[in-house]
């Protein structure tokens, strides 16, 4: 889908926390909204009890056709909550540190090309996992986590983040590379269990993490499936193996089974860290995930067409110029 048309009503939804200087953010918007023709925009701030969702809700309820979220990883994923079953668009304006969803659109840290890619008007249909429990029920848009990956970003300071960006990851993995293994039982959609003692299980909707490393190779948007990651590492050459068979885009990655479902779920004997897109939710035994196909519009640097929904970022960013200059 291609939207390439004047007149588009939209509305920022803002984590303040984010944001240095709220003018300069509106003053480079309200210009380049204006030249592509489109309204001045909505704003809305985020809070502590509603970090997104309900914001973006209002907004479309408002009239906008396409929000724009402005914030790390958890603003993004409540934003996108709140779209589900809405015919608006969600554009990424990355702000903060892991930015999963940016990293997945090529366009991490890149403001004005945030801007250009809602603005160029190529849309895509997203799945969208669902995180389903006794008290929950969150969606994510990149990947959800139970173990190392959830204790890696526990462990992480914002201080440190701040500093030096997301490297700054590293350094609060190598706080947990030692802990001991998760006994776990994994059940992918009617199959047996697989009980496995493992480090990390991951759960996948897009295939890249932080810093751009991809993970999941045959991981697409839309495509209804889960991607699905148990690491089994259990020392430190072990751990090197596998950091280096991923960077290095290997083929075969060494201590760690891949799989595809639709439904996923992963039982603990303990209660275990887990994460939705980058943000730690509070520890539990069990995480089940399930896909939601198609489940929001989501601007894109190109529409349906390419498996990679990082194609043609690098041409918009240098596009975006004209936006903003």
């Amino acid at each position: 889908m291609e939207v390439r048309r004047s007149g588009v009503r939209s509305a920022v939804v803002v984590n303040p926390a984010k944001l240095d200087d709220p003018d300069d953010l509106r003053s480079a918007l309200d210009k380049a909204l204006g030249k592509a023709g489109w309204p001045a925009p909505e704003w809305y701030e985020t809070t502590v009890e509603d970090p997104g969702r309900g914001q973006s809700r209002a907004a479309v309820e408002a009239g906008a056709e396409v929000v724009f979220a402005f914030g790390g990883d958890g603003t993004i994923m409540a934003c996108a909550s709140g779209l589900v079953g809405t015919e608006a668009a969600l554009a990424v304006l990355p702000s903060g540190t892991g930015n999963l969803l940016a990293a997945n659109l090529g366009l991490s840290g890149d403001l004005p090309a945030g801007i250009a890619v809602a603005v160029e008007g190529g849309r895509r249909r997203l799945d969208l996992g669902l995180v389903k429990g006794r008290d929950e029920k969150r969606y994510f848009t990149v990947m959800a986590g139970m173990g190392f990956d959830a204790q890696m970003l526990g462990s992480t300071s914002e201080s440190t983040k701040a500093r030096i960006g997301w490297p700054a990851y590293i350094f609060g993995g190598l706080k947990h590379l030692r802990d001991r293994p998760m006994r776990i039982s994994v059940r992918i959609d009617d199959r047996p269990p697989m009980r496995r003692r493992a480090r990390s299980v991951l759960i996948a909707n897009v295939g890249r993490l932080q810093g751009g490393v991809r993970l999941f190779k045959e991981a697409e948007p839309d495509d209804g499936w889960l991607d699905i990651a148990i690491l089994t590492p259990r020392t430190v050459g072990h751990w090197a193996a596998l950091i280096w068979a991923v960077v290095s885009r290997r083929g075969k990655v060494p201590r760690m089974e891949t799989y595809r479902g639709h439904r996923v779920q992963v039982t603990s004997n303990r209660p275990q860290p887990r994460q939705l897109d980058g943000d730690v939710i509070p520890a539990g035994k069990t995480l089940r995930v399930e896909v939601q196909p198609r489940a929001i519009w989501l601007c894109v640097p190109r529409p349906a067409g390419d498996d990679d929904l990082a194609h043609d970022a690098d041409a918009v960013a240098a596009r975006a110029k004209w936006l903003v200059g």
